[in-house]
Parts: C-alpha cells; sequence; structure tokens
C-alpha cells in the first residue's frame, strides 16, 4: 500500500518534469512537426519502452549501486547536464531554430521513429535522475515490499509522462503553424526553451540529493 504522500508525490514530480523542455520533448514535437502525429505517436511508443527499462533498472536495485558507488551517480549527473547545456545553446545561439519551426527531416520508417524514441529517452537525464534519486525517497521499507513500491510509482510516473507527452504531439502540429505565424513568438519560445534548459542543467549540476537503496 503506498501512502497517498508519496503518490501526489511523484505524480507532481513527473508532471513537473514533463512540462519542463528536455530532449523527449524536443524529439516528439520536431518529429511531429516534421512528419506528422502518426510519426509522433510511434515515436511515443519509443518513449514508453525507454521508461520501461528505467522502471525495470530501479525496480531491480541498480539505484543501490549508484547509493554505493556515488562517483557513478557523479558522473551521470555531470554528463547529462552538459548535455542539456548543450541543447539550452543550441536554442539561444544566433541562427538557432525553435524545434516548433517546420524542417525538412527525412520521413523516417516506424523502426527508426520508435528507436530514436528509445535512445532518446534512455540517455535523457531528466528521466535518469527521476528514477535514480527521487522516486526512490518516496520508498518506505515500513510498507512492506520495496520492488512493488518502486513499480507501482515508477508506473504513476509513466502513466502521467504518457499522457502529457501524447497531448503534446496533438498539439504540436497547431502550435507550430500559430508560431511559424508570429515569428517574434517564435524567438521568445527558442529563448524560453534555452532559458529553461540552461536552468534545469545548473540544478542538476548542483543538485546534492543522492540516491537511496531500494
Amino acid at each position: 500500500m503506498l501512502q497517498t504522500a508519496a503518490v501526489f508525490g511523484v505524480g507532481a514530480a513527473a508532471l513537473g518534469m514533463v512540462l519542463t523542455p528536455g530532449p523527449n520533448m524536443m524529439y516528439l514535437v520536431s518529429r511531429t512537426v516534421a512528419q506528422g502525429r502518426r510519426a509522433g505517436m510511434i515515436s511515443l511508443t519509443g518513449v514508453a519502452a525507454g521508461f520501461g527499462v528505467y522502471l525495470l533498472a530501479a525496480t531491480a536495485g541498480i539505484t543501490a549501486l549508484f547509493a554505493v558507488v556515488p562517483g557513478l551517480y557523479l558522473g551521470l549527473k555531470l554528463a547529462g547536464a552538459a548535455y542539456l547545456l548543450w541543447l539550452a545553446w543550441q536554442a539561444v545561439r544566433p541562427g538557432g531554430v525553435s524545434v516548433f519551426a517546420p524542417a525538412a527531416l527525412p520521413a523516417d520508417p516506424a523502426r527508426r521513429l520508435f528507436t530514436m524514441g528509445f535512445l532518446t529517452n534512455l540517455l535523457n537525464p531528466k528521466i535518469a535522475i527521476m528514477y535514480m534519486a527521487l522516486i526512490p525517497q518516496f520508498i518506505d521499507p515500513a510498507l512492506g515490499s520495496l520492488w512493488l513500491q518502486s513499480l507501482s510509482l515508477g508506473a504513476i510516473q509513466i502513466t502521467v509522462a504518457l499522457t502529457v507527452n501524447a497531448l503534446i504531439v496533438l498539439g504540436a502540429a497547431g502550435l507550430a503553424a500559430f508560431l511559424t505565424a508570429r515569428p517574434l513568438w517564435l524567438r521568445i519560445q527558442r529563448y524560453l526553451m534555452g532559458t529553461a534548459l540552461g536552468s534545469i542543467a545548473i540544478l542538476l549540476a548542483t543538485d546534492r540529493t543522492r540516491p537511496a537503496p531500494v
């Protein structure tokens, strides 16, 4: 049995994380704008598979490895922060292009869409930190099976993330058309995304949270 505070805590954290710009959002939006909603949804299934890998790894106890060898966790955080900073620079650099700007991307087949969605999520530092450090904080040994609590809380995160990402895919084309007709808004969107990504990178690099064994 999960505590209500844990359910709402993980749900709120998952919602806040999925609504802030990151690799998943950028890939899903750019692919949907370039190739349509069907491509976006296929990409989202790959993202879902990536969530599944993280959930299974956390449930199997890989978090304990990071707790025992903090250097691995620190390396993951710093690599993730560097990646987000690079994405931030791509958004704000001179000549940068918004993910909502129509682009002539090649029409990838379903297998590649799935694979890229999967890899994008696997390499997403926000998701790694969510499963390695955040979700374990809501697990209470006094409530019984640790792996079942981990599995249940991970399922909550996945449900929230996939629901919001599906809505993003469904609305991406309309939002892209709206922003493209307003170049100033498109530029503002770029700088807002770059600022958000840079801020997340700094918070990630300076956060002192440590993984808690599951």
